[in-house]
């Protein structure tokens, strides 16, 4: 299956990508450092400054290969990719479905349902963990509060009701992380608030970068199964602006993206000498910073998880492939409703 294929990253400035064969190879000054075989690969997410050959970027066309170019603080650039494929009838009832109010609400509460019940259980999770009586009853009471707003999910009338509900959720959120920090780690990555394009600390930097190769993931996952990963339901469409990708990534944020920037804090993997400040502010990691990143996500998508409801064990890196499809069973009407990813 073509969703146990890996993903390349390349972090390297200046590295140049070239086909050879059937297989990338990849160029630092005009040295080959590796040698990759094309059917080991699904995409290439290329970060910062990085070329490739128009043979190789006609050959991942060709092959239904997706080609994803990042800013070295994560933020999406552009993304090259071949002729559109999937299934026109998946599509046709996607597209009659953000036609209809019902289902709108329906999908928008239950992509919320499942970031606000995982966002709740990460900051249980860190009041069980932590040895710190304050910070316990910190995070205790806002979990609480995370909770209270996801009762209200059910009974809101309207789509902007349930972006209140979670505006305010997230606000509770966020403000729980800086006690998930180790106390020791606290002083290097300060986090008060979530600050986007560009993030102003560290802490905001690892997620912003995280964020983007996630949802990267949720694309894919979603053009796997033939599905238009520009029309959402819970985000605005845009032009150029993948609403359904980013309506599944909030169920994945806290348990993939977030969880792992605490582990790499609180494990003492990233260190504040990683981090670059720009003029104007913005924070971002450099290039062995990044490439600790990826290699911590790549090694986390390989970690086994328990799906509640298929009542399997399945690697991490498939969970947003497994939404997908039981995203698109509910819009062919296959499934009586869409249930989101509950992680234990």
């Amino acid at each position: 299956m073509t969703v146990l294929l890996n993903t390349l990253y390349v972090t390297t400035p200046d590295a140049y990508l070239k086909l050879e064969g059937e297989t990338i190879c990849v160029m630092i000054e005009k040295e080959k450092k590796s040698q990759i075989p094309l059917h080991h690969l699904c995409s290439l997410v290329l970060v910062g400054d990085v070329m490739l050959s128009p043979a190789l970027m006609g050959r991942c066309m060709e092959d239904g290969r997706s080609i994803v170019w990042l800013h070295r603080n994560g933020q999406f650039r552009a993304r090259v990719e071949g002729p559109v494929s999937g299934n026109i009838l998946l599509r046709q009832s996607q597209y009659r479905a953000a036609d209809d109010s019902g289902k709108i609400k329906d999908l928008a509460a239950a992509f919320l349902a499942g970031k606000l019940r995982n966002s709740r259980n990460v900051i249980l999770r860190g009041a069980r963990d932590t040895e710190n009586e304050d910070d316990k009853a910190i995070l205790t009471q806002n979990a609480q509060l995370v909770l209270r707003h996801l009762h209200k999910l059910s009974s809101s009338p309207d789509l902007d009701s349930l972006r209140g509900e979670e505006g305010n959720s997230a606000r509770i959120y966020f403000q729980s992380l800086q006690y998930l920090v180790k106390p020791v780690f606290r002083s290097v990555f300060h986090f008060d608030t979530r600050t986007r394009r560009p993030p102003q600390d560290a802490f905001n930097a690892l997620l912003s970068f995280l964020y983007a190769i996630l949802l990267h993931d949720c694309r894919s996952a979603l053009e796997s199964v033939g599905l238009d990963p520009q029309l959402g339901f819970l985000h605005v469409s845009r032009p150029g602006r993948p609403a359904l990708a980013l309506d599944l990534l909030e169920e994945f944020r806290s348990v993939i993206a977030d969880r792992l920037v605490l582990t790499l804090i609180n494990r003492g993997q990233i260190q504040a000498a990683r981090f670059t400040t720009c003029v104007g502010g913005a924070v971002l990691l450099d290039d062995e910073g990044r490439r600790s990143v990826i290699l911590a996500y790549q090694k986390r998508k390989q970690e086994v998880v328990q799906h509640r409801l298929i009542d399997k064990p399945v690697p991490i890196g498939l969970l947003p492939h497994i939404q997908a499809r039981m995203l698109a069973r509910y819009l062919r009407g296959d499934a009586p409703v869409y249930v989101p990813y509950l992680h234990r």
